[in-house]
């Protein structure tokens, strides 16, 4: 079988680029016939479709992609199986989706968004994200590539790190985190709390309001927004920093960063709904909160982004959860327990560690991958 990935490749850090060449990696190291190109190039595009002739052209993104990992294949006569991930509402290309033979998504709750949203969840199967577990592994923080991390963090040997990694931190839950840690002043050793975030201008934004809130909680001094461009090799090392992984995050279709924290040992705190529901095992693997509120959206505008034309509104009938919200005092439950007790980090990083290897290693994901496209396609 000869498979054409399309993704943002060559790969940047990123959630969407991380899950395609893992995907691409594992494929290739299986022996499998594969290629991996930008969804948005064109050009390279038609010369894989001309020459290599895929008989599976998987494109990684959200419904909003289907021009380029759907359409722009099926033109040249090539098979889309798109490995989608989803934004919280399916507003368009619900009739190009249905005609597709196969849909791979994330996680359980991705593929349920997009049942609800009116495509048929007979041909979508779900796919994890692959997990790089031999450069994800448990790391010493001894060692002295992460000792230098907590030392140019000012991170002392007797403080415990909170991380969290995102585009940007509240969408990853840290206000509610922030909260929490606010609440248990005098409860909890001394601490500081990492928000690694990425540049760019909604990034700058967030971090001013969050920056504001740490201020209004008193916890000012105790917060490190980290704003700068980091490579794939860094993040096992930052990782390996932390004690505590945090990321009850507010819209999550899989969570890559909470699997590649569990792969490092580390225990996990997030939220007991969509993607993490699928990766985590609550009081096993990780401490998820319950869910506090559920944001619903009644309307929206889109554009082109989307498929439309510019300024569509567009009313949900009936209403859409578009975000949700961790529970403050669950989060306060779980921090209490782990940063006082330093057997149960190391037990529950201990059993992530087992289950990320288990199930989201990429070889795993990659083989899976050929197991569902095969039996569904009927292809060798």
């Amino acid at each position: 079988m000869k498979v054409l990935i399309l993704y943002d490749y060559p790969p940047s850090p990123g959630g969407l680029a991380t899950q395609g060449d893992m995907l691409y990696r594992g494929l290739k190291k299986m022996g499998v016939d594969v290629y991996a190109v930008n969804s948005k190039s064109t050009l390279e595009k038609e010369w894989y479709y001309n020459w290599f002739k895929p008989d599976v052209v998987t494109g990684v993104g959200y419904w909003g992609y289907a021009p380029d990992i759907i359409l722009h294949p099926q033109k040249f006569g090539a098979t889309a199986v798109p490995w989608l991930v989803a934004d919280g509402y399916i507003a368009n290309y619900q009739d190009v989706l249905n005609k597709l033979p196969l849909i791979l998504v994330t996680s359980q709750w991705v593929k349920d968004m997009y049942v609800r949203d009116g495509i048929s969840g007979d041909n979508i199967e779900v796919l994890p994200v692959g997990c790089e577990t031999e450069i994800f592994h448990p790391i010493s923080q001894d060692d002295p590539k992460v000792k230098s991390i907590r030392k140019n963090l000012g991170i002392s040997d007797n403080q415990l790190m909170m991380l969290t990694i995102g585009g940007d931190a509240a969408s990853k839950g840290a206000q509610e985190v922030m909260h929490a840690l606010a609440g248990l002043q005098g409860k909890i050793p001394d601490w500081r709390y990492v928000c690694k975030v990425w540049p760019q201008d909604r990034t700058t934004a967030q971090n001013t309001m969050d920056e504001k809130l740490a201020k209004e909680l008193g916890i000012e001094k105790q917060m490190d927004f980290q704003t700068s461009i980091i490579s794939r090799n860094f993040v096992p090392y930052l990782i390996s920093a932390c004690d505590i992984y945090a990321a009850p995050a507010r819209l999550e279709g899989f969570g890559m960063p909470q699997v590649e924290a569990g792969a490092c040992g580390k225990p996990v705190i997030s939220i007991n709904a969509m993607g993490p529901k699928d990766t985590m095992i609550h009081g096993e693997t990780a401490l998820l909160a319950g869910v506090a509120q559920q944001i619903v959206l009644h309307e929206t505008i889109l554009g082109s982004e989307s498929g439309y034309p510019e300024n569509t509104k567009i009313k949900f009938d009936p209403p859409r959860i578009v975000d949700y919200r961790a529970s403050i005092p669950d989060l306060k439950d779980s921090l209490l327990q782990l940063m006082n007790d330093k057997a149960l980090r190391e037990r529950l990083g201990k059993a992530a560690r087992e289950h990320v290897v288990t199930n989201f290693d990429y070889m795993v994901v990659a083989q899976k991958f050929m197991q569902i496209v095969q039996k569904k396609l009927d292809l060798k």
